[in-house]
């Protein structure tokens, strides 16, 4: 299989059955120039000045899902991943009703997904840059599914939408997929890869050549990692908006929801350089998630 994904798509008002065959297929699907560059000017300003209002307040964690922080290449601070980013812009939060992303919630069939603006952690913007202090710069092999198996409840279906918000080749690092793993079973969905953990590039993995406004959307069950970028400074950044669109019942989140497992499982896996403990916390909840 080539290194780079085959096929970009246009999305209009509705999906094709061209989009579909080829969602079911590969897990994972992109269209291209979802929204032109006058958009992505004010998103990235609205991104900013949430950003800035996160900082200058102080907050660490919101609804119960902690920030990352890093430092820009000018050395001024930065939250590297903002969740539930459209609580802090009128803006991002009107984009969540954009019509074209209701219609995505046809990949999932014959469930009724919807945008989980206030559950999971919402609206998330990652932003990966190398710097000397870079503490977000890649993400280890992982799916989405466990999410739910942590909060007590069977998988369900659901989709992650990425808007991305600068241009990255593939030769830039950025998403690597490995196609096709959505219909795989219970078992190599836990136990594929080491969640979080493992970074290596896999032979059949693919990646994409990414443009400023690009839509991708891959399925909770398909296995990913974000590769790092090989350069340093504003040629490594990379920010991408990560919309949920999930299914089954409404649970959304508050000021005092407790910080889920998988974010403690993801923070031991940045501070152990071993898999042992984070394997052993996997197995230990094996039999229960598959009863």
């Amino acid at each position: 299989m080539d290194k780079v994904m085959p096929g970009i798509f246009r999305l209009g008002k509705n999906l094709t059955n061209t989009h579909l065959q080829y969602f079911h297929t590969h897990g994972v699907i992109q269209f291209r120039n979802f929204i032109d560059r006058e958009t992505l000017t004010l998103f990235i300003r609205e991104i900013k000045s949430a950003e800035q209002y996160l900082l200058s307040n102080n907050i660490t964690k919101v609804n119960g899902i902690p920030l990352k922080f890093g430092h820009d290449t000018d050395g001024s601070s930065l939250i590297q991943r903002i969740a539930f980013a459209s609580h802090y812009s009128p803006v991002l939060k009107e984009f969540l009703q954009d019509p074209r992303l209701k219609v995505l919630t046809q990949f999932l069939g014959n469930y009724e997904g919807r945008i989980g603006e206030n559950e999971k952690d919402g609206l998330v913007v990652n932003h990966y840059v190398n710097t000397g202090t870079s503490a977000f710069t890649q993400l280890g092999w992982h799916t989405d599914s466990p999410r739910d198996l942590f909060l007590g409840s069977r998988i369900r279906p659901m989709l992650n939408v990425g808007l991305h918000l600068d241009d990255c080749p593939y030769e830039n690092g950025g998403l690597r997929v490995l196609p096709g793993t959505h219909e795989q079973g219970l078992f190599r969905l836990l136990f594929r890869k080491k969640y979080f953990i493992d970074h290596t590039p896999d032979k059949r993995e693919v990646g994409f050549n990414i443009e400023a406004g690009d839509l991708t959307v891959h399925d909770g069950r398909l296995w990913h990692r974000v590769q790092q970028s090989p350069f340093e400074g504003e040629t490594s950044r990379r920010r991408v908006m990560y919309i949920p669109i999930i299914t089954g019942a409404y649970r959304p989140k508050t000021v005092h929801s407790s910080t889920p497992f998988y974010h403690k499982l993801g923070q031991l896996a940045l501070n152990r350089p071993g898999n042992k403990t984070v394997l052993s916390l996997l197995k230990s909840r094996k039999k229960k998630w598959a009863a």
